[in-house]
């Protein structure tokens, strides 16, 4: 029977459904076993044999896909940045995400994390239930100035909730060349030095905000990253944090999964595990249609074997 693994370790934690259609398909279907994001090493050992991949954010390199019989890869969710397209087109396996089923859960959960920070819900509810009655004044979005770094799906959805509270909205974005009023279009180094709060909502691997840039913001400025972990250069935001430039910040990816590091030290850092699109209705979405993905690419992967073969 030919196999597909599962990358992710929370794929059918919501719902069964989608595990049940790869079976019913005619697949064995081999999960995670680590419960944590596969590494290079791990994936190697696991893929002998696995013709489909239902990949979250494992690093799909050369060497990986190389070393394996893959015809077909479904990422579930939208950034591709962790899988080598040049490889794959090359050794002809079939590559699809699924681009928007977390859109609404990300945009809504990055307002509400931006909602905690700027009226200080966390440490007041935390004092609050340690007996200790704490009045601080919190901050609006209205008449805040927001950069949004990132205006795909996601970062579009951010803008249009961002402007019903009322706040003024820029999009940074090097692929954008033109946006709807009221929302206006700068480049990185501009937007910085406006901005009272920064989000990031890009899926590449290079670092947007290192030390420079921080610095180049105004003091009190929050910084969110729901995009990629390296985006956002982890040393430089603990210094900006000591010297209380930046006021505070909201992490949902990082790195290294599970996180352990030195953010968890500052009460002003709101930290989430990576959840941004961790919501019953997206992960039933997102689920589903990358596992219609992966049958439809394994179905497409058979008829170009056919045709090269004849």
């Amino acid at each position: 029977m030919p196999q597909i693994l599962i990358g992710p370790s929370s794929f059918g934690v919501v719902d069964a459904a989608p595990l049940e259609r790869l079976r019913d398909a005619g697949y064995d279907v081999r999960q995670n076993p680590f419960g944590r994001k596969l590494a290079e090493r791990e994936l190697v050992e696991l893929l002998p044999g696995v013709i489909g991949l239902v990949a979250g954010l494992e690093p799909l390199g050369r060497t990986v896909l190389e070393r394996s019989e893959l015809r077909a890869i479904s990422r579930c969710g939208v950034g591709m940045s962790n899988v080598d397209l040049d490889a794959a087109q090359r050794l002809g396996i079939v590559v699809r995400n699924t681009p928007d089923a977390p859109t609404a859960a990300v945009a809504e959960l990055t307002i509400a994390a931006m909602l905690a920070l700027l009226r200080r819900i966390v440490p007041m509810n935390a004092d609050l239930h340690d007996g200790r009655w704490t009045r601080v004044p919190g901050a609006q979005i209205e008449g805040r100035v927001v950069a949004i770094v990132g205006f795909g799906r996601v970062g579009r959805r951010v803008a249009r909730l961002l402007l019903a509270f009322g706040a003024r909205v820029i999009a940074v974005d090097p692929h954008v060349d033109r946006v709807d009023s009221p929302i206006e279009l700068a480049s990185l180094p501009d937007a910085l030095l406006c901005a009272d709060i920064v989000t990031l909502h890009t899926s590449g691997d290079d670092t947007i905000l290192g030390r420079t840039e921080l610095l180049r913001l105004k003091p009190g400025v929050l910084v969110l990253n729901c995009g990629r972990g390296g985006l956002l250069d982890e040393g430089a935001l603990c210094e900006a944090l000591d010297s209380e430039h930046v006021a505070g910040a909201w992490i949902d990816t990082f790195d290294e999964e599970p996180y352990s590091g030195p953010l968890t030290r500052y009460p002003q850092v709101l930290l989430t595990p990576h959840v941004g699109s961790f919501t019953v209705e997206c992960r039933r979405r997102m689920e589903m249609e990358a596992v219609e993905n992966l049958l439809d690419a394994l179905e497409r992967a058979d008829a170009m074997r056919a045709r090269s073969r004849g």
